[in-house]
């Protein structure tokens, strides 16, 4: 039988505090539910010791706290670990942890699948299946932390301590679902993550970046990868919609950043294709008036991946060219590859699905918001 409670998993403050108001409850429960869900990682309501006895099965009547399903989780020689999680419908997307000695990022999903098509990246060649609700994105995080054991949210000493928006798809195609997924994450009373160990990756939706600067604060990234608008065009579609003037200026607008909170350009390094010393030179004069630093990726291959890794003795002479320049240029240090874990490898099976099948659902009032079908 269809579970049909509603899942509390995903649900901010508002909206939690008005559910319990139709049942007649007063505002402090719904601050007490709130820090049992996202302080204490509870699941059990009999657990939440602080609320009514009587109140516990009323609320086992109404929802649930459900975190996404595991399908498979894999463990990398170095200690990543990748886990493919089951969400409604049984769609599937990925989550990477990437530890480091006392700390380390989680990679979160925002799209089964990505619009993008990325010729560099293996999530490109899925097709979008749907947006992600709030629920299942800030469900990736939860997963991780039972699996590491982080509950209650611990203040200081946190393995699972910064938050990349850098998963499967495109994190500014599913703004409003992110944002709300983001701020239950940085609430002080539950997750509790700053904004400052948080960072949104997008390949450059320019009409989105000011708002999020705005609206959240965190720290943003973009997906580069070329200095041309040629190039760009090429290998990231997206830059014929949103070039590389409108993204710069995107950037230079960008709130809050700064020599303290510099933005991020990621740089996958392609072998005879952007590693030139030419390209590097062009890299520095584009970025101008920018607070920045950059992440030089080498390529992380997949079956049938049209590209190959630049040389090490490109890549160095690449980023000695911009560390000259005075910006910070490290050559990242692949993670994950042996699990398909590493940047710009993150795939699931989930296929879209087909249009007749979803015009089914919806004759049947099954629809979704955030469905994403298949076009005839």
């Amino acid at each position: 039988m269809t579970d049909e409670r509603i899942n509390l998993i995903g649900l901010d403050r508002a909206e939690l505090g008005s559910l319990l108001a139709e049942m007649g409850e007063q505002p402090f429960r719904a601050r007490q539910l709130w820090h049992w869900v996202y302080h204490r990682g509870a699941t059990d309501f009999d657990a939440m010791t602080t609320l009514a006895k009587d109140f516990r099965p009323r609320l086992a009547e109404r929802f649930c706290v459900e975190r996404p399903g595991v399908t498979t989780e894999l463990r990398s020689a170095d200690g990543s670990r990748k886990w493919l999680l089951r969400f409604a419908r049984g769609h599937e997307a990925e989550t990477v942890f990437i530890p480091e000695e006392d700390r380390g990022a989680l990679c979160i999903s925002s799209q089964v699948g990505c619009t993008l098509t990325c010729k560099f990246c293996h999530t490109g060649t899925q097709l979008l299946v749907r947006n992600l609700t709030a629920g299942e994105i800030v469900g990736q995080l939860m997963v991780a932390r039972d699996s590491y054991g982080e509950w209650p949210a611990p203040k200081g000493g946190r393995l699972l301590s910064n938050i990349v928006m850098m998963g499967m798809g495109e994190p500014l195609m599913n703004y409003d679902e992110v944002a709300k997924a983001l701020k239950i994450i940085m609430d002080g009373e539950g997750i509790a993550i700053s904004k400052r160990r948080i960072t949104l990756s997008t390949s450059g939706v320019v009409p989105l970046i000011r708002r999020c600067g705005e609206d959240l604060g965190v720290k943003l990234a973009i997906s580069l990868h070329a200095v041309t608008d040629e190039l760009r065009d090429e290998i990231m579609p997206i830059n014929r919609k949103y070039p590389l003037a409108e993204l710069m200026a995107a950037c230079r607008d960008y709130p809050g950043a700064d020599n303290a909170r510099r933005i991020t350009f990621e740089y996958v390094m392609l072998k005879g294709v952007n590693d030139s010393p030419a390209d590097a030179h062009a890299l520095v004069r584009l970025v101008k008036g920018i607070p920045a630093k950059f992440n030089l990726i080498p390529f992380n291959p997949w079956p049938g991946a049209p590209y190959q890794c630049s040389t090490m003795d490109a890549m160095t002479r690449f980023a000695e060219i911009v560390n000259a320049a005075g910006y910070s240029a490290p050559i990242r240090t692949p993670r994950g590859r042996d699990i398909m874990a590493a940047c710009g490898q993150l795939r699931s099976e989930t296929q879209r699905e087909r249009l007749s099948r979803y015009k089914t659902r919806l004759a049947t009032g099954a629809e979704d918001d955030h469905e994403a079908p298949a076009p005839a």
